[in-house]
């Protein structure tokens, strides 16, 4: 009996001595309706994180969703799948405070993305960057392909997979 309670003890305790594994890095990706460029930006960087097996959780947010426009938009899903993505089931999401607070990077598509999320949340100054500014890349805003042909949302695509290895480096060395 003793001898069990004791293991039990050691079980309990070890994992604690021995310390815990490290706090992945959260990374928030925000455009203005979370149906195109910021769902395609968690999908390539949940691709490449699992590809890479990096210790980096990603979501994905509007800075002014319409909840009557919550699916993704048709082109920007076409184009994922034809990579192996599949983002049928994501529904559009608002930015709320709780996500600034549990992010550690909040990368917009714009620079009005983030002026517009500094200005609600003064709080999140110092982890909100544009993706160009955060890859290290000529400071542009992404392509908003909402509405344009299908030229259009290849473009973003490329454009936000340009800036992904060197995101997700970046937040893996934070």
């Amino acid at each position: 009996m003793l001898n069990r309670l004791l293991v039990g003890i050691l079980l309990t305790v070890l994992p604690l001595a021995a310390g815990t594994a490290a706090e992945p890095a959260k990374i928030a990706f925000v455009d203005t309706g979370n149906t195109g460029r910021s769902v395609t930006a968690e999908a390539l960087a949940n691709q490449m994180i699992a590809q890479q097996k990096l210790n980096i959780l990603v979501i994905s947010r509007a800075v002014d969703m319409n909840p009557y426009n919550v699916v993704p938009e048709t082109f920007a899903a076409e184009i994922l799948a034809k990579h192996g993505l599949d983002v049928s089931a994501h529904r559009a999401v608002q930015l709320v405070v709780n996500d600034i607070t549990h992010s550690d990077v909040i990368l917009t598509m714009t620079a009005k993305h983030r002026d517009t999320i500094l200005a609600l949340y003064p709080q999140a100054a110092g982890k909100v960057f544009t993706v160009a500014d955060y890859a290290g890349a000529e400071s542009r805003d992404v392509v908003d392909a909402w509405r344009q042909p299908m030229a259009v949302y290849e473009k973003t695509f490329d454009q936000i997979n340009s800036y992904m290895p060197a995101i997700l480096g970046k937040a893996s060395k934070q």
